[in-house]
């Protein structure tokens, strides 16, 4: 294919908000449309690029190479494969629906969605970047409109919440930065000339101290925007504070970003210092799943639940992640794009819910699916996703995960086996259950809270973002081969990469 079409999907938003600043202010539904217009035909690309993507050749595809600072190895080169283009699909999926989410709008909506567009322009190049340089370039232009836009538009502590959860980010990303500097000298010295096209540097051999000290970087750096326990605080409070598209954003694909690094920069190019690091990995992403499953069983606020459920489910992909097979890792980038739109469909949802009753505490609804009964069945659907029903996407995402995590022969730390992280992995399973139900029964079933007849259900543009969302995770839930096959192809590499570098112990 000729047509620059990745390129065509990150711009689209650029246009999009260059259009924008034209636009009068007072004009807010051609703000809106613009908006609207501009992700939709980035969601339309995606789909085109996922459905002409060629499993049987695999590897990059849609590749777009344009040398720009030669003295220092540095192009503008783009391209996806199987692990990249799912995620490509789910940035646009997450956005367009955001900007439908985000509708009912009113309030500087002009610059709103400017910094909008900006966040998620960041998202998509750093998922088709195949450049470093590019790569974090990107990686930036996602994380900082996030403190902007919590910070004029988000509720509850918002500026506490915009500051907390910037400086983490950039002091993560700042660990990641000197791990791919120290990447990018070390590959000039030992190829002979300065380059910072990724699948260079990953052909590169780094002696195994190299890796192991830099991986520890790289796995601390992304590991925030996983994010990591006991690095996690920042999240359930940007997710509290954010307005919803940002929530929607946020939860479903900025969070994904951290696992990508670890897959595409971690894995990729120190797979021995990565698999040196994956006991420690594994024993932090179950504290990671059991952890936030309690704490979100527990939360009387709506978004906090939903925050923190993030955090727990996350877990799983890091569980993936630290479990290094073929079973593992497909489920690890399925359970990315599951969590993603699981995620985006609970915040357009309970935004929706707030817009109207101002209001997200648990114990003061009851009974709503009398007089909502679309967001109530929206809902069920995202809740039965989040414990894993058979039918839906992340069902066949866990399913893998906990295959690959179970399977795996090793002893960790000298006592601690694999499998038991497995089993306690399951255990966040039920614990899921229990809050998703309880949050489902108190706040749509039972008696009807009087306060509360009057509140429309969701119609009209409410109901896009409704409807795509759990299409897409009843169509994977269904059909998983569609999602699962792609992302095969592009694990198939990176795992016989890992397999053939030196198996290293645990940390201790």
């Amino acid at each position: 294919m000729d047509f620059p079409i990745l390129t065509s999907i990150v711009l689209a938003p650029v246009v999009g908000l260059l259009v924008i600043l034209a636009i009068p202010e007072k004009e807010e539904l051609l703000i809106k449309i613009t908006a609207a217009v501009a992700t939709f035909v980035s969601l339309v690309l995606s789909v085109i690029a996922y459905v002409n993507y060629d499993k049987v050749a695999g590897g990059m595809q849609f590749i777009q190479e344009i040398p720009w600072v030669e003295r220092f190895g540095i192009s503008y080169s783009v391209g996806v494969d199987g692990m990249s283009l799912p995620m490509v699909l789910l940035t646009s999926i997450v956005i367009f629906t955001g900007v439908f989410a985000s509708w009912d709008m009113h309030s500087r909506i002009k610059e709103f969605f400017i910094f909008l567009l900006l966040l998620v322009t960041g998202v998509f190049g750093v998922f088709v970047a195949r450049d470093m340089f590019f790569f974090y370039f990107f990686f930036e232009v996602a994380v900082i409109p996030m403190y902007i836009l919590i910070g004029i538009w988000g509720s509850t502590r918002k500026e506490y919440a915009a500051m907390k959860l910037t400086l983490y980010l950039l002091i993560g990303s700042a660990f990641a930065l000197v791990a791919l500097i120290a990447l990018y000298l070390n590959a000039a010295q030992q190829l002979g000339y300065p380059t910072f096209d990724i699948a260079t540097l990953a052909s590169v051999n780094y002696d195994l101290g190299f890796q192991k000290f830099f991986g520890f970087l790289i796995l601390f750096g992304f590991g925030v925007l996983v994010p990591v326990w006991p690095l996690h605080l920042w999240s359930p409070d940007g997710h509290v504070a954010a307005p919803t598209a940002v929530s929607m954003l946020h939860a479903g694909v900025l969070m994904k970003l951290g696992a990508y690094g670890l897959i595409r920069i971690g894995l990729n190019f120190f797979p021995e210092g990565m698999t040196y690091w994956a006991p420690l990995l594994a024993v932090l992403c179950i504290v990671n799943v059991v952890y936030g499953a309690m704490v979100a069983m527990v939360q009387k606020d709506l978004k906090f639940v939903i925050g923190y459920s993030s955090v727990s489910h996350m877990g799983y992909v890091l569980l993936g992640i630290a479990s290094l097979n073929l079973f593992s890792l497909d489920g690890a980038v399925a359970q990315m794009f599951a969590h993603g739109i699981m995620t985006a469909l609970f915040f357009a949802l309970v935004g929706n819910v707030y817009h109207k009753a101002h209001t997200r505490e648990i114990a003061g609804f009851g009974g709503l699916a009398h007089n909502m009964p679309r967001i109530a069945a929206g809902f069920m659907i995202g809740g039965l996703a989040s414990l894993g029903l058979p039918g839906l996407n992340n069902f066949v995402a866990e399913f893998l995960i906990f295959i690959g995590s179970f399977t795996k022969q090793q002893v960790l730390f000298g006592w601690l086996d694999f499998r038991v992280l497995s089993i306690l992995a399951i255990f966040g399973v039920v614990i899921t259950a229990i809050y998703v139900l309880r949050v489902i029964q108190k706040v749509f079933f039972g008696p009807q809270n009087p306060k509360w007849a009057h509140l429309p259900d969701a119609k009209g543009v409410e109901m896009v973002p409704i409807v795509i969302l759990c299409g897409v995770l009843i169509l994977f839930g269904l059909f998983p081969s569609l999602l699962i096959d792609v992302i095969n192809v592009g694990v198939e590499p990176l795992l016989a990469k890992i397999e053939a570098a030196a198996q290293i112990g645990g940390v201790f």
